[in-house]
């Protein structure tokens, strides 16, 4: 008997693991988050508390501090697993109720960085699916002019 071969895959993504740290600079924790989802990237910011008001780039934390200056109010370590169901604004909140750290989660469209604001709604595979489709859009056109 010939086994038939399913032409469908079915594969789960294993969430990406973070470890917070007080001492992990903020650029390895950019790093690991965008090894995961290359089309986002993470920023830290200070003070940021109100998520509405987001966070104006004074605020903005460099990346070659440690997590410890970026903490608002609770100085808390642990491990964060990060499905790519979750949606932006979930990890967002995550990362304030867990940890007291301020982050936005940005979104790569060409050679910009966008703010994910209007889309916090979406999942992080929606919107890193989504900076891939639009810079590989961005790529193919700038080639078309060259």
């Amino acid at each position: 008997m010939i086994k038939k071969e399913s032409r469908f895959m079915f594969t789960k993504t294993a969430p990406m693991h973070l470890v917070i740290t007080a001492n992990k600079l903020i650029k390895d924790v950019q790093q690991e988050f965008t090894s995961a989802f290359p089309y986002l990237k993470i920023e830290f910011f200070r003070n940021g508390e109100v998520r509405k008001d987001r966070y104006p780039a004074t605020m903005l934390i460099a990346q070659n501090r440690s997590l410890k200056d970026a903490w608002s109010r609770k100085k808390e370590e642990g491990e964060l697993d990060i499905p790519d169901t979750l949606t932006v604004g979930e990890l967002e909140n995550l990362f304030m109720d867990r940890f007291g750290l301020s982050v936005q989660v940005f979104r790569r469209s060409g050679n910009l960085w966008l703010e994910t604001t209007m889309t916090d709604n979406w999942t992080l595979k929606q919107q890193n699916d989504h900076g891939k489709e639009i810079s590989a859009s961005y790529t193919n056109e700038k080639k078309g002019l060259d």
